[in-house]
């Protein structure tokens, strides 16, 4: 199994609504994000994940996240969607995805969600909240998985603390509140983005 893009963060639009959409997308593919998901739980997200897709789509891939059920992965399948990022391991809501050849970055917190997702289909895992868990966690946790696993830490990342992540194991990270806040300038998106692809590229050289 490998990260699909070339970029392993994903960035995190939780809360945009359609109109910042394009705005905002634009911005981080611009500075160089190719994996960005739109939670389910912000306004009107069947609105901008097709817009984003129609726009940029072939720049990045380009999804969901906070999916929670089999009939949402089908609905970001018929929108264009072509990511699906769940904060929590549901067997049946991964098979969907697979089915609907999305790709799938399963949220998960003990060993035992993780080998249960990877049973079910899961592409990648996301450990989350990772800050809460730590990189010792992270370690122990790695240790045990399949080494061909893509594992992102999500919840609490920032381009200070990016490398703590990347030194136990993981690949990269999902990035919420410190890349986007819901009402920010794109021009701020921008300058966030490019913190967080100036800590990864600095920790890889």
């Amino acid at each position: 199994m490998t990260w699909p893009t070339a970029l392993p963060l994903i960035a995190i639009l939780r809360g945009i609504t359609p109109d910042e959409t394009l705005a905002h997308v634009g911005a981080l593919v611009d500075a160089g994000f190719d994996a960005i998901e739109i939670p389910l739980n912000s306004p009107d997200w069947m609105l901008s994940i097709p817009a984003a897709v129609s726009r940029y789509g072939a720049r990045a891939l380009i999804g969901a996240g906070t999916v929670l059920t089999p009939e949402d992965a089908v609905e970001v399948a018929r929108l264009g969607g072509k990511l699906m990022v769940t904060p929590n391991t549901d067997p049946a809501v991964i098979r969907q995805a697979r089915e609907s050849e999305l790709y799938t970055a399963i949220g998960f917190s003990t060993p035992s969600e993780a080998f249960a997702a990877l049973k079910a289909g899961a592409h990648s895992l996301k450990l989350f909240p990772a800050t809460t868990f730590g990189p010792a966690y992270i370690r122990a946790i790695r240790a045990v998985l399949p080494k061909n696993v893509p594992l992102l830490a999500v919840g609490g990342v920032t381009p200070e603390n990016l490398h703590e992540f990347l030194d136990a194991g993981c690949i990269g990270a999902g990035l919420g509140s410190d890349l986007y806040k819901p009402g920010q300038s794109p021009a701020r998106t921008s300058e966030r983005a490019k913190a967080f692809i100036d800590a990864y590229r600095s920790y890889r050289v």
